[in-house]
């Protein structure tokens, strides 16, 4: 089972140094998949009487951008008018994309690699969202999918979650010829109510610490092996995905683990639905994303509602 790769992309200007570098990586992508790309800058409310000029002016500076890939293929641009997070998510409710490419807002101005648009389209935004560190690597080197469940409550809506995400990445580690590497940040059930009882022995403890491991370590094999089933033995061999579990919470070990593995980009989810337990969501997404100084590919769950509306 291959991938559905992107078909609807919604690139959007962010006046940064690398922007240049993410603009080639999305057309690039975009070429490849033979996939619709629309450039997009949205721009500050300005009085009527000079909309027409600044818009005229600002759909200049997106030709000039995108006049050395045009022959490459089609490229479509608009200039948009409001605050971006919420022109950007009204613009993916109009035109069904199905993903959307923007440099990160602060590579050069925070410790912090997302501004507040980014996390604002993180949090929001019902499509997939691609952020990318500039400079933009043409090809990456390593690929980190972060997934998360418990092994005593699987539900199906979640396992289907943590395939996509698992999908996304190896599709582009295949891609690009980059590792890729399965994480799942666990914690034992009940330690530490274990260990503020006295009488319970270290032993039972140890013991009770390492079942749990083999419980989380069965179900991230296992997600391994369902990757095998849906993209074949050959593609599987050649991605040889590694597999890390490190213990403690996601939202601590996540970021380091990244780092350590100097990762070109993390998969992850953001939000769940009400009910599934155990995903990466709320605040422990958004203090991962806030530690990580990589590109990130960002994807909501199905059933995903966005709060922004289309209309005003």
């Amino acid at each position: 089972m291959k991938m559905t790769p992107f078909k609807n992309i919604l690139f959007v200007v962010e006046e940064t140094s690398g922007q240049a570098s993410a603009i080639a990586r999305a057309v690039s992508m975009a070429e490849k998949d033979q996939a619709i790309l629309t450039v997009i800058e949205v721009i500050s409310p300005v009085p009527a009487a000079y909309l027409s000029e600044t818009v005229k002016y600002h759909k200049q500076k997106l030709e000039s951008l995108i006049t050395p890939y045009q022959n490459r293929l089609k490229i479509q641009i608009d200039v948009l008018s409001g605050a971006i997070f919420l022109e950007v998510i009204r613009s993916v409710l109009r035109n069904a994309y199905d993903l959307v490419i923007k440099p990160a807002e602060n590579s050069d101005v925070m410790k912090r690699l997302f501004g507040s648009v980014d996390m604002h389209l993180l949090r929001k935004c019902p499509c997939p969202v691609w952020l990318m560190k500039p400079p933009e690597k043409p090809n990456y080197n390593c690929v980190l999918a972060a997934v998360d469940f418990d092994p005593l409550q699987l539900d199906a809506s979640e396992q289907a979650f943590n395939n996509e995400i698992i999908d996304r990445a190896s599709a582009l580690a295949l891609s690009d010829a980059a590792s890729l590497h399965l994480v799942h940040a666990w914690e034992a059930y009940a330690e530490r109510a274990m260990l503020a009882h006295g009488d319970i022995l270290n032993e039972s403890v140890a013991s009770h610490i390492q079942k749990q491991a083999l419980m989380h370590q069965k179900e991230l094999y296992r997600l391994g092996e369902a990757l095998c089933s849906r993209i074949g033995n050959n593609a599987y061999n050649k991605l040889s995905p590694s597999f890390h579990l490190p213990k403690g919470p996601a939202k601590k070990v996540i970021a380091p683990l990244a780092t350590e593995l100097q990762a070109d980009l993390v998969v992850m989810g953001t939000v769940a639905r009400t009910g599934i337990s155990g995903l990466i969501i709320g605040n422990t997404a958004e203090a991962i994303l806030n530690q990580l100084t990589c590109s990130v590919l960002a994807i909501k769950p199905p059933g995903f509602k966005t709060p922004v509306t289309v209309d005003p």
